[in-house]
């Protein structure tokens, strides 16, 4: 969750965007070396997707919101975007097929937990569709192991947002890791990153070549 403030230009600023940008950039920097077109879910106030771009000039990065969301991360965009960030379009997990063609890599931050399950199933669904051969999947969040929570920190979270709407919460790894593999991909590593949360990176493996 982001506590959020206004800048200057009264766009929208969470906080722990602020925080975690720079340790997510560091993984995103090896883990997306070889990508170009990058399609980002739930990019939130934008913050991500301006900072990242500036930093990784080599990808072309589409940012994605809920309708209702959209206007105030085009606003961002549109204020501090460079060249390789794209204007965002509207994504529903839930409703497909996504509207993003094939691309290298999809990227989320701190979305699963705030989904439904059913969601989250969508999610990797659409995603799988999307990925190319090769592909890489990167995910940014809190997330449990073995039924449990990395920090007490995390339960009180999982439990604010199951008391919030049920079907929301802290997803477990190895559902997550179903879920994914039933998309095709194959996990490739699971980072650990600061305040209790985790970068999971599953890929797509290139097709073989026939001899």
């Amino acid at each position: 969750m982001c506590a959020l403030s206004q800048t200057p230009r009264v766009l929208t600023l969470c906080e722990a965007c602020e925080r975690n940008k720079g340790p997510i950039l560091a993984v995103l920097a090896s883990e997306l070396a070889g990508c170009r077109r990058v399609l980002e879910i739930g990019s939130g106030t934008g913050q991500h997707a301006v900072y990242f771009t500036a930093h990784l000039p080599h990808l072309d990065w589409q940012p994605s919101e809920l309708p209702a969301n959209l206007p105030e991360l085009a606003a961002r965009i549109r204020a501090e975007g460079g060249a390789n960030l794209r204007a965002p379009f509207a994504l529903d997990v839930r409703t497909g097929p996504w509207p993003a063609g094939r691309v290298d890599a999809v990227f989320s931050a701190n979305t699963l937990h705030i989904m439904s399950s059913g969601e989250v199933g969508d999610f990797f669904r659409g995603a799988g569709a999307v990925l190319a051969d090769p592909g890489v999947l990167c995910v940014y969040g809190p997330f449990s192991y073995q039924g449990q929570h990395t920090s007490a920190s995390n339960a009180q979270f999982d439990a604010y947002l199951r008391q919030r709407d049920p079907a929301s919460g802290v997803r477990d790894f190895a559902a997550l890791d179903r879920l994914a593999r039933a998309a095709g991909l194959t996990l490739a590593a699971d980072h650990p990153m600061p305040a209790n949360n985790r970068t999971l990176v599953w890929r797509r493996p290139a097709p073989r070549q026939l001899a």
